[in-house]
Parts: structure tokens; C-alpha cells; sequence
């Protein structure tokens, strides 16, 4: 009988903390996962409500991406109250995992930030074409097909016999317009994201083909205390501050939507300004 890459929990089996707080650094490793994963939350999800609730963003494809991988880090950052709290161990052996669901998410990011390089060079080397044939359409479904690519490959390997499972393991002479502010913001953006992105991943890469070719790579206790993949996660908390330091039209919208009815000082504080895009109130299509 073939045994499956799905570890039933064991009976009687107690979830524990990440750590026995034996020391000092123990304390330090759970009150960082707790600020990362609120940090993570309160940077992320502020972007998605300010998205979701402004037209004028959400006509624009290159918020949809950033809507897109704003909602995984969300999800990011609330797995950690999960991952990075008690003693979890997500591949193989497995120990309380969640059969790699949470830290899939990284994975649909990744999948995310390659289309919106795709787009961003359309947009800006191929305009014409771009405008004709990428529609809004177009760009939701790519950002859809990402989480089906990913979960349904997870779904695939979960249940992958066991034995294979182990085995496995033109902006320069364009006059100054609209759309030319939009196409430099946006690629300063989605600059800043793929090097934020690199810096944090690659550590974890590496280590991964070094356990997996040479076998010397480092191995941790459980995730709370995984350097590499606390690297990696911290991705969430860079990315939708990224937005929001490049972008802003989602700046304001962030504080009209989210942060100026939570503390009405903000939203005196900021200084209404026309959204790129936008004509006498009236959101015109940019991409």
C-alpha cells in the first residue's frame, strides 16, 4: 500500500510553543514573531481595504497586482501567529504543519511578482499593443491562475506517494504625461519589490540546495526559530510598505479609507491630491 505525503497527527499529541523560554533569547524570538506578524497585518491589510474600496485604483492593472500580493501578505503575517508562536515544522518529517497551505502563500507571491515584470515591460515597451489586448480581465484572471497553479500543484504533492514526496523535496523621449508618472512609479515600485524580494530569499534558496545537493545546509528547531525562513516571511512586511512609499495615490487612499477612520488626526494631517488618472473626480482607465 502506498503511504501518502500526509501525516495524520498523533493521539493525546499537545501543541506546544515555539520555545521553553530558557533564556533570554527565547523571549526575544516570541516577541519578535508576535511584532512581525502585527506588523505584517497592519501594513498589508490597511492596502487591501484602500484598493479594494477605491475605483480609481482598482482601474488600474498595477494595483491589482499589488492588491493581489497584498492579500498573501496578509495571510502571511497572520499564519505567523501560527508558524512562529508554537512548535510547528512544515516539510518533511512534518511536525503540527498545516501540509505547507501557510507557507505556500510565499509561493503564490513569487508567481505574482514575475507577472507584474511581465506587465510592467508591456506596458511600458509595447504600449499600444498593451492597451488593445491586456485588459482588466486579462490581468484578474493571471492573478487568479496564480493561486490555482500553486495550491493545485500543493495539492498534487500532498498527495504524491511518500517515497517521492522525500525525493522532491520607452519612458526617456515620452513627453510628460499621466501615464508616463504612472509607468515610473511603477517601475520603481516593482524595482524596489524584485530586490526587497531577492535580498530576503535568496539566504533560504541557498541553504535549500545546499541540504538538498551537498547535504551541509543549516537545520533549525522548528519555523520560529528558522532565520532563513523568517527572511522570507519577512517579505510581507516590505512589500505592502513598498506600495506605500512609492505610490501616492495608495498612500492617500490608505489613509482616507482605513487609517483616517481609525484616527481622524491622520486624514486632517494629509493633504487631499488629485489620484493619477483621474479627470474632474472621474477615474479614466490607466494602466
Amino acid at each position: 500500500m502506498l503511504l501518502f505525503n500526509l501525516t495524520p497527527p498523533v493521539a493525546g499529541a499537545v501543541l506546544r510553543l515555539s520555545v521553553d523560554f530558557n533564556s533570554p533569547v527565547d523571549y526575544l524570538i516570541f516577541i519578535f514573531q508576535i511584532l512581525f506578524a502585527t506588523a505584517a497585518v497592519l501594513l498589508a491589510g490597511p492596502v487591501v481595504i484602500s484598493i479594494l474600496c477605491s475605483r480609481a485604483l482598482r482601474l488600474q492593472n498595477r494595483f491589482i497586482f499589488m492588491l493581489n500580493t497584498s492579500i498573501c501578505d496578509t495571510l502571511v503575517g497572520l499564519s505567523v501567529y501560527y508558524q512562529g508562536l508554537f512548535d510547528v515544522q512544515e516539510g518533511y518529517p512534518s511536525r503540527n504543519g498545516t501540509y505547507n497551505v501557510l507557507t505556500t502563500l510565499l509561493g503564490v507571491n513569487i508567481m505574482t511578482f514575475l507577472f507584474a515584470q511581465f506587465d510592467r515591460y508591456f506596458a511600458v515597451c509595447h504600449s499600444f499593443g498593451y492597451m488593445r489586448f491586456v485588459t482588466r480581465r486579462v490581468i484578474i484572471s493571471t492573478n487568479v491562475y496564480c493561486w490555482f497553479h500553486v495550491y493545485v500543484l500543493l495539492l498534487i504533492q500532498n498527495f504524491l506517494p511518500l517515497s517521492k514526496a522525500v525525493q522532491m523535496y520607452q519612458l526617456e523621449r515620452d513627453p510628460p504625461s499621466a501615464e508616463r508618472e504612472n509607468n515610473k512609479e511603477s517601475l520603481r515600485i516593482i524595482i524596489f519589490v524584485v530586490i526587497s524580494f531577492l535580498v530576503l530569499w535568496v539566504p533560504s534558496f541557498v541553504n535549500i540546495v545546499l541540504r538538498l545537493i551537498v547535504g551541509r545546509g543549516l537545520v533549525f528547531r522548528n519555523e520560529a526559530t528558522n532565520l532563513f525562513a523568517i527572511m522570507a516571511r519577512l517579505n510581507a512586511v516590505c512589500t505592502p510598505a513598498v506600495y506605500l512609499w512609492g505610490s501616492p495615490a495608495l498612500r492617500e487612499a490608505t489613509v482616507r479609507t482605513v487609517w483616517g477612520r481609525v484616527c481622524p488626526r491622520c486624514r486632517r494631517r494629509v493633504v487631499p491630491s488629485p489620484v493619477k488618472g483621474t479627470s474632474k473626480g472621474r477615474p479614466t482607465k490607466i494602466h
